[in-house]
């Protein structure tokens, strides 16, 4: 059975190499990985670090949302002309993965989306992750739902209960394959003081992701401003902020709040040191979803960048602020935590599920295919 696995970005790439690697372990299965360069300087590392080399590799120029969609389709309406896969997977809700399942749509290639099921049921919150996942929807054959509660949102929808799976987050399963690289478990902190010189562990670690593009223009400016405000109040804090190389990210982040004392801006990091970067932290501040959910399983408090969540169930594994870009908000929420002890754990929570999410979806893939040739 030939499958191809179609991705683009960063999160994709951290939350799909589980699944290559699942698969690539069974004889049944002839495998091909296309990455289409959504995110090409960010998301390569990740799949080097996986041990991972893509087979196909798209040319993407454009960067508006319009023409790189149309660029990644027309560029698969080719590929899957010649190479004619018997199943397309994808996983999420970004412009690849919409772009690849019409490109499959239109080829009468089946569509497993992998993270199904999400929803903040808010047409433009995120933008345009919240379309890119009900359309996708639509267009898959098998869906394999991270939790229950995507579950039922799939059922809500229509979608035949026969054609879910509830498999648990890949990404709990990238984070288990971390975790065993590092060794954070046990506390090993050394090798993050010597990729991170200027922290000190005196100081708490408030560990900042920011980049949705709903938040960005005014949105980011108020976040930079009541944390440089926070950085300068107090001495006993320390601010790590991997700033996200969009212009629209840069432009903003970089003049308000270089040189600020207590914040350290770094380039995006690579997912190993990221991961021991937010297992030391003392909470995190962040706008996007897979970071939420390894802040959750790591026990840490997390301060939520948006107005609403796709993720519900993480409310039920940590202590979750949501603020959204209200300075003030941002403000009492981060003062709050630092007042207040905080205890870290991790926790497997079973919402998420156990670090086995990709061998359930391999297991599912097999029993479908299977019955369709009996």
């Amino acid at each position: 059975m030939k499958i191809m696995i179609v991705f683009g970005t960063r999160p994709e790439a951290i939350k799909i190499a589980p699944v290559i690697l699942a698969l690539r372990r069974m004889t049944d299965f002839s495998v091909q990985v296309c990455f289409t360069g959504q995110h090409r300087d960010m998301a390569m590392p990740i799949m080097e670090l996986f041990g991972i080399e893509p087979d196909l590799k798209l040319t993407i120029t454009n960067r508006s949302l319009c023409d790189s969609v149309a660029e990644i389709l027309q560029q698969l309406d080719v590929l899957f002309r010649q190479e004619n896969p018997d199943l397309l997977l994808v996983q999420g809700d970004t412009n690849s993965v919409l772009a690849a399942a019409l490109a499959a749509f239109y080829h009468r290639i089946p569509i497993g989306h992998i993270e199904a099921g999400l929803r903040t049921f808010q047409k433009f919150l995120p933008y345009p992750e919240e379309m890119n996942r009900l359309l996708t929807t639509r267009l898959a054959d098998l869906h394999f739902a991270p939790t229950q509660q995507a579950k039922e949102n799939l059922l809500h929808e229509g979608v035949k209960e026969e054609n879910i799976f509830v498999t648990g987050n890949t990404v709990i399963d990238a984070l288990h394959l971390m975790l065993k690289k590092i060794d954070c478990a046990s506390g090993n902190g050394g090798s993050l003081q010597r990729f991170f010189p200027f922290l000190q562990p005196s100081r708490k670690l408030l560990l900042l992701t920011g980049h949705r593009r709903e938040n960005q223009g005014e949105g980011l400016v108020e976040i930079c401003n009541v944390l440089r405000r926070i950085a300068l109040l107090r001495d006993d804090v320390q601010i790590v902020y991997p700033v996200h190389p969009s212009p629209q990210v840069r432009n903003t982040v970089l003049p308000l709040l270089q040189n600020t004392a207590n914040i350290h801006l770094t380039a995006p990091l690579d997912y190993l040191h990221f991961i021991q970067l937010l297992h030391q932290s003392y909470c995190v501040l962040t706008d996007s979803g897979g970071v939420q959910e390894e802040a959750a399983a790591l026990g840490k408090p997390i301060i939520l960048l948006r107005e609403t969540t796709e993720r519900p169930e993480i409310a039920q594994m940590t202590r979750v602020i949501t603020t959204g870009t209200d300075g003030s908000r941002i403000w009492n929420a981060v003062l709050q935590l630092l007042d207040t002890p905080v205890q870290t754990e991790i926790c497997y929570n079973p919402a998420l599920g156990k670090g086995d999410a990709a061998e359930h979806i391999v297991h599912a893939i097999m029993e479908c295919f299977r019955s369709e040739d009996e």
